[in-house]
């Protein structure tokens, strides 16, 4: 019984790309589309939804 090597999409540039160990830039196609989306986030045009935290009381802060 074979397995079916799984397949997936480059996030840089759609290239699809087998998902195997020896696949040292995966999900990524190739270390260029890996260092791309590195800028990227580096470059903050990622962002992550964040959400305020309650203010902390002031018996929280005198401890």
């Amino acid at each position: 019984m074979s397995q079916e090597i799984p397949v997936v999409k480059c996030p840089t540039c759609g290239e699809k790309v087998a998902w195997l160990p020896e696949n040292k830039y995966r999900p990524f196609c190739s270390e260029r589309c890996k260092l791309i989306d590195l800028g990227a986030w580096a470059n903050e045009d990622y962002t992550m939804p964040a959400e305020e935290d309650e203010p902390l009381s002031d018996e929280v802060l005198r401890h």
